[in-house]
């Protein structure tokens, strides 16, 4: 197959975006339901603040939706994260696996733990962690010594192992949930893109023993800037609201706190934004999907690149939607991002594998041959789910 003609992919994609004048962003949060009305009571009422009707509503809305026992809201998705590595047991000096291809936010929770990225290769059809290739690197990197995975080159425990959910796609879960039970590895869900996302026929979230969403402006349903911990384990519900809440024993008026904690919670104002984003999240998915078949087909007769489509045992959110270019004229790839561009296209490359900078060159990974060669390839496309049928 040939090198792909910009003109032609650029000639595809205004197959199916309107023709909107100026640039098409490439996600932006849509507001339709009762966003006005929900922010306007909290304002009216002045409970703003992280106390408030909302945050109740919001954490319980979550929890019914992905099936979840408990959703604890928080600030950002990578408080979530880190709150998730902290309920998981992680402690500094120990290491935790996650995939090479991921936001920075996955490798930063890690560090906030005092903890060392262990960093882990992609498989081509999920863009998420492989448990294949996991399994057979612990077998030769790792060893289970008194019920603890142990690191042979570095001596250091590998407490955890945190898949990603790449652009809304679900990974094998089912398979890495096997894999981590050999080698004693508690699993965390980064699921901070996956919201409205099915492996078979459960929400992602709710497989690992603790899970992380985020609500960022970017993402499916938005709180402005938000996040929250998925768990079905009671205990660690409980401790993750007191943990979140600055570790403030309940009390009407003293403040005592029994350990280090986070000013974490989500604020009532942005929950209310949520709860109103929520009630749409089902039409905001049948958008995005109707918008990646759409891309889908507009790409099925262009030369040298391919549309990424969910895997067989998913049903996905297509958070973002993403090009793959062939890997012969993966050397095009920041040629057509610069056409895109300048056409009003926005249109990015996937993240700087988190191996590459600097300050985590020197963390322990295995070989990461198909991150490095995706890295090349993926292009992310406008996602937006106004933009489905050209309507906005």
């Amino acid at each position: 197959m040939g090198a792909p003609n910009p003109d032609a992919v650029i000639a595809a994609l205004r197959t199916v975006l309107p023709g909107k004048q100026g640039n098409i962003a490439l996600h932006e949060p849509w507001f339709i339901g009762k966003e006005w009305e929900y922010v306007k009571d909290c304002l009216d009422t002045g409970w703003v603040s992280s106390n408030g009707k909302y945050v109740d509503r919001f954490e319980v809305q979550l929890a019914e939706y992905t099936g979840a026992r408990h959703a604890i809201a928080v600030v950002n998705g990578t408080a979530a994260l880190h709150v998730c590595l902290k309920l998981a047991g992680v402690q500094p000096g120990e290491e935790v696996v996650i995939p090479a291809l991921t936001f920075i936010a996955t490798a930063n929770a890690v560090s906030y733990c005092g903890a060392t990225p262990h960093f882990a290769d992609s498989a081509n059809a999920t863009l998420g962690l492989d448990p294949a290739k996991l399994s057979d690197y612990l077998g030769d990197t790792a060893e289970v010594r008194g019920g603890t995975c142990v690191n042979r080159k570095t001596g250091a425990t590998i407490r955890a192992a945190v898949p990603m959910h790449t652009f809304g796609h679900p990974m094998e879960i089912e398979n890495l949930l096997e894999v981590a039970a050999r080698f004693k590895l508690v699993v965390i869900e980064d699921a901070a893109e996956s919201l409205g996302s099915f492996y078979k026929d459960s929400h992602t979230g709710i497989f690992g023993r603790v899970s992380a969403l985020s609500f960022n402006g970017n993402k499916v349903v938005t709180t402005g800037g938000g996040g929250a911990v998925l768990t079905n384990d009671d205990a660690l519900a409980k401790y993750a609201r007191h943990l979140t809440t600055t570790a403030r024993l309940p009390h009407k008026w003293s403040f005592v706190h029994d350990e280090v904690g986070y000013n974490y919670r989500l604020p009532n104002i942005n929950a209310a934004l949520g709860c109103a984003q929520l009630e749409q999240l089902p039409e905001f998915v049948r958008r995005k999907r109707e918008l990646a078949a759409a891309y889908r087909s507009a790409f099925s007769g262009v030369r040298g690149v391919r549309f990424f489509t969910e895997p067989p045992h998913a049903r996905s959110n297509y958070w973002l939607n993403a090009l793959v270019l062939d890997a012969a004229v993966s050397d095009r790839r920041d040629q057509l991002l610069d056409t895109l561009n300048a056409q009003g296209i926005m249109a990015r490359p996937v993240w700087t594998l988190m191996h590459r900078l600097p300050m985590y060159q020197s963390c322990p990974r295995m070989p990461l041959d198909t991150a490095e060669d995706l890295e090349r390839r993926l292009i992310n496309i406008p996602s937006s789910p106004f933009l489905a049928a050209g309507k906005q």
